[in-house]
């Protein structure tokens, strides 16, 4: 399935002017593209609301930006890789949100245990004393992503509080933000215990909107290019993650009106995290607003462990479902419907035969669902993508760490899938559908830490 048109826009390049290093001047409200006025009467269908963060927590600088922000509790393999980033990075916002993996918590404690828990809370009152950070009130913040992999695109968003109250559900089937992932409540139950241990929103919901005129991704573009982000930092694959902070009230007014006027977002990362401030009756959780165009999607390959089944007999099954043709060497889809196979033997590309999915359905058309429901299930007697025999490998890994996974006897099978596409995401949230488990893997991800939004009864920072 192919984009939707509005994603082909020719990108105007007179909008990509960098900024300086040097300090500019802020904008003019004047200097912002007209948009919408916020409406004084209600309108007959809901709007996006967006709101400045009352209280932050925000590096002091670029430096500090380095050492406390860090990757998100879920792009991670294992604990492991967690106490090893740490242990190079000790003011990481990881011994927060990952306070079973801190040096100093006790051997295999839980995550969501009373000790782990006391241990973020302590943590999170170390990092507000530290002179690492600063404090700062009502604002809203421009973040953009410099992706060496992706030259030429910016992603570009604006971030703030964002409100419960208008995530769809079945009690609000109009409600314009739109969740796409089911939501596993003892994930959301744990992330919902580390905001009330720490009273803070560390990690942050990205959400898609549309931007079919192109306003909102300008008038963010207008902003970053006027002046010197306020801080940033790099991570481990050389994208570059800047802040510019915004806190004159007329620009802010501008920037909401524009976010108001786009019809509905959608979820792209962060549905548990949305789900944690739900359970605890917040009003609002931390949020960043992304033009879907600037974004991308990375592949979600799988590892699956041994069954038992010969492979003659695997492949056997595979072909009354695919069509198999055995390739020279390791095999990434860059087109969907389009699928990798290792056997440890040899790599094979399969492609799903006519009947196979529906493609009026949004989510039968998804590579993963056709793998689950055709492979996994169908073949190999797997039935529930959450089983325990499955391991879901995100784009941040290639395919050496999928053949090493087979080739080392700890994985049976890997099996690559192409990149979900922007057009398929957004069909599948169009149709109030729900993505196959363990589908899209954003990439770049928003970095936790650079902007932490901290709860009225957290302790006040410096």
């Amino acid at each position: 399935m192919g984009s939707p048109a509005m994603l082909r826009r020719a990108y105007d390049e007179r909008t990509r002017t960098r900024p300086s290093r040097l300090i500019a001047a802020r904008p003019s409200p004047g200097d912002l593209p007209t948009a919408p006025p916020i409406p004084l009467s209600p309108r007959p269908w809901p709007v996006i609301t967006i709101r400045p963060i009352r209280r932050a927590l925000l590096p002091v600088d670029d430096e500090a930006a380095d050492r406390v922000s860090a990757p998100n509790y879920d792009e991670f393999q294992s604990d492991q890789e967690v106490r090893a980033l740490i242990r190079r990075a000790p003011e990481s916002v990881l011994r927060v949100t990952m306070p079973h993996c801190d040096p100093g918590a006790e051997d295999k404690v839980a995550a969501d245990s009373p000790p782990a828990l006391a241990r973020a809370a302590a943590n999170m009152r170390a990092l507000i004393d530290s002179d690492s950070v600063r404090a700062a009130h009502d604002l809203l913040y421009v973040y953009r992503i410099d992706d060496p992999a992706r030259p030429g695109i910016d992603q570009i968003g604006l971030g703030g509080m964002a409100r419960i109250d208008e995530i769809r559900t079945d009690a609000s089937p109009a409600a314009p933000i739109i969740r796409n992932e089911g939501v596993r409540e003892p994930k959301a139950r744990g992330r919902a215990q580390l905001i009330e241990a720490t009273s803070a929103f560390i990690g942050t919901v990205n959400c898609a909107v549309l931007d079919a005129s192109g306003a909102f991704a300008h008038a963010l573009e207008r902003l970053a290019s006027d002046r010197a982000p306020d801080h940033g930092a790099d991570d481990s694959r050389g994208c570059r993650h800047d802040i510019w902070l915004i806190d004159d009230a007329s620009i802010q007014a501008r920037l909401i009106a524009l976010a108001a006027a786009e019809p509905e977002a959608y979820v792209a990362d962060g549905n548990h995290r949305s789900a944690a401030a739900a359970m605890l009756d917040r009003e609002h959780f931390l949020c960043v607003f992304f033009p879907l165009e600037r974004m991308s999607l990375a592949p979600y390959n799988r590892l699956v462990r041994d069954i038992g089944l010969d492979d003659e007999v695997v492949l056997a099954g595979l072909r009354e479902r695919f069509a198999i043709e055995e390739v020279p060497g390791a095999h990434q889809p860059a087109r969907t419907h389009q699928i990798g196979l290792y056997t440890g033997r040899a790599w094979y590309r399969l492609r799903p035969l006519p009947g196979s999915y529906d493609e009026r359905n949004a989510v039968e058309c998804i590579d993963a669902d056709i793998v689950q429901r055709n492979f996994f299930k169908a073949v190999l007697g797997i039935a529930e993508p959450g089983d325990h025999r499955l391991n879901f490998v995100g784009g941040d890994r290639d395919l050496d760490f999928l053949q090493a996974g087979v080739d080392s006897g700890e994985y049976r099978y890997a099996v690559t899938l192409a990149p979900v596409t922007l057009g398929q995401f957004a069909a599948v949230c169009r149709q109030n559908r729900i993505m196959p488990p363990k589908s899209t893997w954003f990439q770049p991800k928003i970095r936790s830490g650079l902007v932490v939004a901290l709860e009225e009864e957290s302790p006040q920072p410096k």
